[in-house]
């Protein structure tokens, strides 16, 4: 058994696939799997205890997503590594993960997912973009909806029903700045309703589906 394993934290809200993380990582005699949770609000708790090198969060996720997760985490353990599993190939979603500070973003879907390969490189320090996605468009900043990464985190919130205070205690900032933000994003796709907002963001993939 090697000196310096890579610890991995796995979390995904499906017990199946983390069973099958697991088991594609266990054959690996430098990495050890240390900790498993199925929702945000775990995968912040568990990181803070264990202090995973790597985490291996699913983008998708109930309670607060993979994005919010990963921006919680680093704001305490800036060290760790994390590798977003996501389904979406839509240029929006990557550079969200990279702006919320994944070193990583592989798709599930992936037949040949090369979970193991991605987690050492990270751990050298490089970012890893699945084969399928454009690097160049993912990093360069230009935003196909042209919502910030904050707004888009907002528009989420508006498609899980929450009402402007709701969100406004849910990400700590005030009624007043959430309606500016609301009123930005409708401005930017030209939509007026918040019933039409929702299936716009549903229907160009800019939000998670429960």
């Amino acid at each position: 058994m090697p000196d310096h394993q890579i610890s991995v934290m796995l979390v995904d809200d499906h017990s199946l696939v983390r069973r099958g993380f697991r088991r594609m990582l266990e054959d690996e005699a430098d990495i050890r799997v240390i900790g498993e949770a199925s929702d945000g609000e775990e995968a912040v708790k568990l990181a803070r205890s264990l202090k995973p090198q790597v985490i291996v969060m699913d983008c998708a996720l109930p309670g607060i997503n993979g994005l919010q997760a990963t921006r919680k985490i680093l704001q305490v353990l800036p060290e760790t590594r994390i590798l977003m599993l996501s389904m979406h190939t839509e240029d929006t979603w990557v550079r969200q993960a990279i702006d919320a500070g994944a070193r990583g973003y592989v798709l599930k879907n992936a037949m040949d997912l090369e979970l193991s390969s991605a987690i050492r490189r990270i751990v050298k320090g490089e970012t890893v973009l699945d084969g399928q996605l454009s690097k160049e468009q993912a990093l360069k900043g230009e935003r196909n909806s042209g919502l910030t990464p904050r707004e888009v985190e907002i528009l989420q919130l508006i498609c899980d029903g929450k009402s402007n205070k709701e969100i406004a205690n849910h990400l700590e900032l005030s009624a007043n700045t959430v309606a500016v933000h609301r009123a930005n994003i409708m401005d930017a796709l030209g939509i007026h309703k918040t019933a039409e907002l929702v299936v716009y963001a549903i229907r160009n993939g800019l939000v998670n589906v429960p």
